[in-house]
């Protein structure tokens, strides 16, 4: 192993008594996996890096950490170099684990396809750590590594997919301090927070619950909204480094415009901004003392600058990670900042509570399903999508597939979580529509005139997929139609032999 003798790096006490905490719990039950909560601003990347750094240290073993985005990578990268342990980013060109490195940072597609190519194999590793472990897109590859240890670590032990609870995949769960004690204690900067009472009736939830980017953009784009926007950031905020959340491409740009009108300086992001320009947009935000930067989904996490003074939730979700996450890119400390400050717009402090109010972690991650009809019960006021409903004839048409849903919104924000190409959903889509045909068909004549009864389900999850686009024209939307179709019938064209002769 390489790893540089380096002076003990130091910690805060909570941080140290965590560490030993999850040594104690690793060693007194060595096949139990671990959950570990802290919450954001508390030091996660810092707390797991250090257990990396003891567990080499201590057993002489690999040691794999999984992000699901390029910048946790580099950052956690660079917090392990900066203690002392040689590291490696996994790639699409890295080979097998070498000596030279003890540990490895890499995000999960990237690694479960090297694993899957035999490229790298994972049963001499002794411990992996899963950064942001809520995340869903995890799981497929804890079966990798089968004589590993596991610690999951999040700020929100609580899976946002009710069907896949995190006690599942984890036996323990080690909770951190609190927010409350974390501000008290001098190491988060003191909320104040001015709350919008704002009607929600227009918004619908998709399959998985939160609500959709469509109805979303529609409520928050409006005239009225807009202004309301602009007076409260004018009450709350004028003056203020500033960011602002919302739910979709168009609203974000819909609140650049109004901003820019107002003759305030503002910058717009979403996940189709080229890398240049958003390091350049990122660099002026930095650097500019009343900067507002209004973005959709991409600054929840791997985004860190401690010179946020205000934050305003420009849209209503049921995800309290997203709800914590949000609210967190405000909340680190500086000599010249011990407070910040949160503009509330879509009910969300009166559906989760205060940010810094206690939350019974440990009783969240043993009854998850409780908490779960306690948020929906608290998200009163908008109404919910029914998943799509196919007519009797066409469902009699396949008795032999128990789940056709398929939610094409949440694929799509899953895929721009995990830094995937939107076209990934179209592509599940299809194979999910192919098993349908081909497990409910004698013949393969039969599994095409299937697909063909298909093309009205197809037609409605291309609509969804091109609304979640944004931007995208009506002959895009058309072409998308026929050419789902022509793949679909070439994948049951391709599949179907392989499947009747096994």
């Amino acid at each position: 192993m390489k790893t540089n003798i380096q002076p003990t790096p130091s910690f805060y006490d909570y941080q140290e008594k965590d560490i030993d905490t999850i040594f104690e719990k690793m060693d007194s039950n060595p096949k139990s996996k671990l959950l570990y909560q802290l919450p954001t601003g508390g030091g996660k990347t810092v707390v797991f890096s250090e257990i990396a750094r003891r567990f080499i240290k201590q057993y002489g073993k690999t040691v794999v950490i999984l992000t699901h985005r390029k910048e946790l990578c580099k950052q956690t990268s660079s917090v392990l170099r900066r203690i002392g342990v040689q590291n490696c980013m996994i790639t699409s060109k890295t080979g097998n684990f070498k000596p030279d490195f003890d540990c490895y940072v890499a995000m999960v597609e990237t690694l479960r396809n090297r694993i899957k190519s035999k490229k790298i194999k994972p049963h001499d590793v002794g411990l992996v750590i899963i950064d942001e472990a809520h995340h869903n897109s995890f799981r497929k590859l804890m079966g990798s590594f089968k004589k590993a240890k596991v610690i999951g670590v999040t700020a929100t032990p609580f899976s946002s997919d009710i069907a896949k609870p995190m006690k599942q995949h984890y036996d323990t769960l080690v909770t951190g301090e609190s927010i409350a004690t974390l501000i008290s204690e001098g190491f988060l900067a003191k909320p104040e927070s001015f709350i919008y009472e704002v009607e929600l009736n227009t918004l619908k939830t998709g399959i998985h619950g939160d609500y959709t980017v469509s109805s979303s953009n529609e409520l928050y784009s409006t005239a009225a909204m807009q202004e309301l926007l602009l007076k409260a950031y004018q009450e709350n905020a004028l003056g203020k480094k500033t960011l602002i959340f919302n739910n979709g491409i168009t609203t974000s740009q819909k609140v650049l415009e109004t901003f820019e009108n107002a003759g305030i300086n503002i910058r717009h992001l979403d996940n189709k901004t080229p890398d240049e320009e958003r390091k350049a947009i990122l660099k002026w935000f930095k650097k500019t003392k009343d900067a507002v930067l209004t973005s959709v989904s991409i600054l929840t996490t791997g985004f860190d600058e401690p010179t946020v003074q205000h934050v305003i939730l420009n849209r209503a979700t049921t995800s309290i990670t997203l709800y914590h996450q949000m609210i967190g890119r405000g909340a680190r400390k500086l000599p010249s900042k011990k407070t910040f400050g949160i503009t509330d717009l879509g009910n969300n402090i009166q559906r989760f509570g205060a940010w810094e109010a206690p939350l019974d972690w440990q009783n969240i991650f043993e009854n998850p399903e409780s908490f779960a009809k306690e948020l929906h019960y608290n998200a009163t006021g908008a109404s919910a999508v029914q998943s799509h409903g196919m007519s009797a004839e066409l469902r009699a048409q396949f008795p032999n597939t128990l789940e056709m849903t398929f939610d094409i919104e949440g694929g799509y924000q899953e895929a721009m979580d995990t830094d995937k190409k939107p076209k990934t959903v179209i592509q599940q889509s299809i194979r999910q529509h192919a098993k349908m045909c081909m497990e409910n068909s004698e013949t393969l004549s039969h599994a095409i005139a299937l697909a063909e009864a298909l093309q009205p389900e197809i037609d409605w999850r291309v609509k969804q997929y091109v609304k979640c686009l944004e931007n995208a024209s009506k002959n895009y939307k058309n072409w998308l139609m026929e050419d789902y179709q022509n793949r679909l019938k070439g994948l049951i064209i391709k599949l179907y032999p392989r499947l009747h002769s096994a």
